[in-house]
């Protein structure tokens, strides 16, 4: 697996570790007052508390570039989204069935992360690997929620490609967006278990986001055994954390 971990800023511990345990059968390595460690199949979760949190400059607009959403395949969407209704937790989008004869959903973890459930095999409309793509449906119907991407908007799928180039990556697939007038189509890059779900909106301007690790929320991807191509922008914990060309922060594993 290319994808290591995914790094949170979350406001309470037990409270974001109860609710990955609950809804996304994660399995926890270790728990502490100031951070955990969760099991999610194909990468971990690494939570860590943030005391007087910055406020997020998010924005739940695909139009904006870098972060989008974590995305993890189920195999039991509807028991799944009955039971997050039932913890009254806030959905971005009810279930629909979406181009690539899935089914997903989107809703948010207690700090405001943009989450994705998707339930069934994803038939891309233009496959570049096929290798790749025999490897990811290989994978299954998940026993538990598996992670299986993180989604970022970009301006320039060429350079995407090049720089995750670097880290491994290659363009496996792609999903058309037909009813879409903003230009919206998504590319999968893959390494390993997990993808990269690349948004790119040819007809619509794309905003910018300053690279932001105060606030609770999603902070970077952590990938392994790489060194960074791209720039340093600060630190977590004890992490140096480098920028990609739109603006989605990762971390490197054993660098």
């Amino acid at each position: 697996m290319a994808i290591e971990s995914v790094l949170l800023n979350v406001t309470d511990i037990p409270r974001s570790v109860e609710f990955y345990r609950r809804h996304l059968g994660a399995e926890v390595i270790e728990a502490g007052d100031d951070n955990a460690v969760l099991d999610l199949v194909t990468a971990q979760l690494v939570l860590n508390r943030i005391d007087a949190p910055a406020e997020s400059t998010w924005v739940g607009d695909d139009l904006q570039r870098g972060f989008r959403h974590v995305g993890f395949k189920v195999s039991d969407l509807d028991a799944r989204v009955d039971a997050l209704h039932d913890a009254d937790v806030p959905f971005h989008l009810e279930p629909i069935h979406a181009e690539g004869d899935v089914r997903i959903t989107f809703f948010y973890d207690p700090d405001g992360t943009l989450l994705e459930l998707v339930e069934g095999p994803l038939q891309y409309h233009e496959v570049y690997d096929r290798e790749a793509v025999e490897k990811d449906w290989g994978l299954g119907d998940p026993d538990r929620p598996r992670f299986d991407h993180v989604a970022e908007t970009v301006a320039d799928l060429e350079a995407t490609k090049e720089h995750y180039g670097e880290l491994g990556y290659s363009l496996m697939s792609g999903i058309h967006q037909p009813s879409d007038d903003r230009g919206f189509e998504i590319n999968f890059l893959r390494h390993g278990d997990s993808s990269l779900e690349i948004f790119t909106y040819d007809k619509a301007e794309k905003a910018e986001r300053s690279p932001q690790l105060d606030a609770p929320g999603f902070v970077a991807v952590a990938f392994e055994g790489r060194t960074a191509p791209g720039t340093a922008v600060g630190t977590a914990g004890d992490r140096e954390v480098y920028s990609g060309p739109d603006g989605l922060l990762y971390t490197i594993e054993n660098a």
